[in-house]
């Protein structure tokens, strides 16, 4: 019931998707495909996922939704799940290097008599990665975001005290990105 409610409204986020005009390939079917087709099906660049609401397969993923989000609505997506009343877990990154993009994941969860996790998802552009900090709804985020920062290079902006967790203040390196060099 909690993953519908939270899933719908997530949903409202996004405007609904405009008909997209469908042209459909004639192919002889007995011309035979050259080998120079076969390998542009092949070499299909798989792009990063549009932003949107995803139902998943909770034994299969580990959580029930997951929901893709552009920086400017991370806020509102936070505050929603804020109010069906879930926790925050974890936050990380991802370094997508050939995307020359960084992800941010914020995992939360529910363990009440309805269980469900939500996964919220933003991309950045890894050369200039900010997004808005959730400290303010969720204070329990403040390390997270500390630890991501230190780690992935990540700016956190509005937090209210990121200085590294872990590593020494004096750390110009952000080891979990994947052209760190030790």
């Amino acid at each position: 019931m909690i993953c519908e409610k939270t899933k719908l409204a997530l949903e409202k986020l996004f405007p609904p998707p405009e008909p997209e005009e469908v042209q459909e390939e004639i192919v002889d079917a007995t011309t035979e495909e050259t080998e120079e087709s076969a390998e542009k099906k092949e070499i299909k660049k798989e792009e990063p996922r549009a932003d949107g609401v995803v139902e998943r397969d909770y034994t299969v993923h580990g959580y029930h939704v997951d929901a893709q989000v552009s920086p400017d609505q991370l806020l509102d997506a936070v505050k929603i799940v804020d109010e069906g009343e879930f926790f925050i877990e974890s936050i990380t990154g991802v370094d997508w290097i050939k995307e020359n993009q960084l992800e941010v994941v914020y995992d939360f969860s529910r363990y009440d008599f309805d269980i469900c996790r939500v996964v919220i998802r933003t991309r950045l552009d890894r050369d200039n990665p900010e997004v808005p900090t959730i400290t303010e709804i969720y204070a329990g985020a403040n390390w997270h975001e500390r630890e991501t920062a230190e780690f992935f290079g990540i700016k956190f902006i509005g937090h209210p005290h990121l200085i590294p967790l872990l590593l020494p203040e004096d750390a110009d390196f952000h080891p979990l990105l994947k052209d760190f060099k030790a």
